[in-house]
């Protein structure tokens, strides 16, 4: 069985580095530690981080925190939840990605500056409400070509473009082409603003999985139930590959999966570790 595994699979550097900070934390010394909703999209290393005393709390257990320190995951926050934590106290430490943020700083201006921002992505995705809290101005969620079409922009206001960082690529330029023609349409074009915030990494995974699935005759995606950008790859991998596979660890791998097959492509979420990875790869060259 020849294996070929995306050289992109794994924890992209904004995850990498929320993850490397808590364990950071939890060398420290320092106690009690808590992450604002899962520090990433993944059951493993939620249920390892568990097992160090580190738990996941809500908006509403906020109140309640009477000491230790709130680590804000790379999804990002939006900024009452900042503004909530500075008014009750309580000590946090920001790990949000930097390109995320810069999404943040992005639509505060546009809005302050008075146009209306598309937000491209899934509406409830964390990093997509963290995205929304920092609007100024009038804002506008599109997760599809069918919320593209049923836009109606005001043509009183310029109208700025922005997106989810792991959004597929594709979509996306198939969804500012449908508002650009809007605009053009009502001859306020000019007033018409994208700003790409699609992670380099992103693309280049996503990029990449396509390939590796379009050669291969079965297609293994590693991810988490919850994760958007795992979720995404494997809809990536399906339309290229019809035997690709959703699974979160090796426990899910069934000889059904690889019937007639000699050559399996393996890509993972941006919130797989690089163990669970090298797991899955194992287990395809051993086991079938």
């Amino acid at each position: 069985m020849e294996v070929k595994v995306a050289k992109t699979a794994g924890f992209c550097f904004g995850v990498k580095r929320a993850v490397d900070k808590v364990y950071e934390l939890i060398d420290s010394g320092i106690k009690p530690i808590y992450t604002f909703g899962p520090i990433i999209h993944n059951e493993q290393v939620v249920a390892d981080l568990e097992q160090h005393g580190v738990f996941a709390i809500t908006e509403e257990q906020l109140d309640d925190l009477k000491e230790g320190t709130v680590v804000l995951r790379s999804h990002g926050v939006e900024k009452r939840i900042y503004d909530k934590l500075e008014a009750l106290g309580i000590h946090y430490v920001d790990v949000t990605c930097p390109f995320v943020l810069k999404i943040h700083r992005i639509v505060e201006e546009k809005g302050k500056q008075g146009a209306h921002v598309v937000i491209l992505g899934d509406p409830d995705h964390p990093e997509v409400k963290g995205i929304c809290g920092w609007c100024t101005g009038p804002y506008t969620v599109i997760r599809d070509t069918e919320d593209a079409e049923a836009f109606v922009p005001d043509v009183k206001k310029p109208l700025s473009v922005v997106s989810q960082t792991t959004f597929n690529f594709n979509k996306f330029k198939d969804i500012v082409e449908i508002l650009r023609n809007k605009m053009y349409n009502e001859s306020v074009l000019e007033y018409f603003d994208v700003l790409h915030t699609i992670c380099n990494a992103t693309e280049e995974r996503q990029k990449e999985a396509r390939e590796i699935a379009g050669a291969v005759d079965t297609m293994l995606v590693i991810g988490g139930r919850n994760s958007s950008n795992t979720q995404k790859l494997f809809d990536i991998c399906r339309h290229e590959c019809d035997n690709t596979y959703y699974i979160q660890s090796p426990v899910n791998l069934v000889p059904d999966m690889f019937q007639c097959s000699s050559y399996v492509g393996i890509t993972a979420g941006a919130s797989t570790p690089k163990k669970i990875i090298e797991e899955v790869q194992e287990h395809v060259r051993i086991k079938f």
